[in-house]
């Protein structure tokens, strides 16, 4: 009666289930090209690659308009009839501001960590990438090798020695994006910044070096530092980032701390707005110099209260 119960245990999807071959398997994989509606497409889950509606963005929607989609996205089926973008998140962008419904694609067969090394090696051939779509992009190709390894890792910078040859996922990884192993940690220690210091990574307003030491801080004392830069309009040196970590790691980063070592003065730092609060250096106009704000807040509060002075004479007739 066991054996009748294991057997009926077994779920095949069809007749053609109990022949399957390794060939007709391997079909299964093989890319086939079709047009497919870009409503049954999903993006790909946490994908490191930023899709803005930029200038550049625009061209190739003029170009996909006038020439045609010269490269198919690359997209994996999924078990509910949709598919999931491998590679092509720009393009399925383009194709959704042109009003165009369906889009070339080259439908393949992939696992999960299969798609992710396919998606992130495809994205690092592009001719600019942001610090922080190589930050996540290192990072899940890195996760997805070490789990492909064998032996799947809960920290994400271990490596494991691949199955195939001797040298670690890590090393594996730098010769293969063309990046030293100690880049290739940075990088991914990036993933640990909270978001508004990871935007000035991108936008070059705080070095690497700087950005891995604030990485190791909590997200409330990488907070605190982030409103310190805005304040002093400026951002922390490599050395000032060293100073801090060492507080940090001895239980004593707060925000006192991170304030003082921000007011130091620096060869790169602008001048400083006389007021912590931004509201008030934002109601300024650009116009008035640094250090005619003081005068220039004094003069209007006077002129403020003159005015309420004389409404309230006003009413007092």
């Amino acid at each position: 009666m066991a054996k009748q119960d294991s057997v009926s245990k077994v779920h095949l999807n069809s007749f053609d289930d109990l022949f399957e071959t390794d060939e007709s398997r391997e079909d299964l994989k093989r890319e086939r090209l079709m047009e497919i509606p870009i409503s049954l497409i999903h993006d790909f889950p946490d994908h490191p690659y930023k899709v803005k509606d930029d200038e550049n963005m625009f061209e190739l929607v003029e170009s996909i308009k006038t020439r045609g989609l010269i490269q198919p996205v690359l997209v994996r089926p999924l078990d509910d009839g949709t598919y999931e973008m491998v590679s092509g998140h720009r393009r399925k962008r383009a194709f959704e501001l042109a009003n165009i419904e369906k889009i070339p694609a080259r439908v393949q067969e992939l696992t999960m960590d299969e798609a992710i090394l396919s998606m992130v090696d495809s994205n690092l051939q592009r001719d600019e990438i942001l610090p922080s779509e190589k930050a996540f992009a290192f990072k899940m190709r890195l996760e997805a090798m070490n789990r492909q390894a064998g032996r799947p890792k809960k920290e994400n910078l271990t490596p494991v020695e691949s199955n195939s040859s001797k040298l670690r996922t890590n090393e594996i990884l730098a010769e293969e994006v063309g990046e030293s192993r100690e880049q290739i940690r940075r990088y991914i220690r990036l993933t640990n910044l909270i978001p508004e210091l990871l935007d000035l990574v991108d936008e070059k307003q705080i070095a690497m070096r700087p950005a891995v030491e604030i990485s190791y801080f909590t997200p409330e004392a990488q907070m605190w530092l982030f409103e310190a830069i805005e304040f002093a309009d400026a951002t922390p040196s490599h050395a000032q980032t060293l100073r801090m970590r060492k507080f940090a790691e001895q239980g004593r980063l707060s925000k006192d701390v991170i304030d003082t070592i921000m007011d130091e003065e620096k060869p790169n730092q602008k001048e400083k707005s006389p007021f912590r609060d931004n509201r008030i250096s934002k109601a300024i106009p650009a116009s008035v110099p640094k250090e005619k704000q003081c005068e220039y807040v004094l003069k209007a509060i006077d002129y403020y209260n003159r005015v309420q002075q004389r409404r309230r004479e006003r009413e007092a007739r």
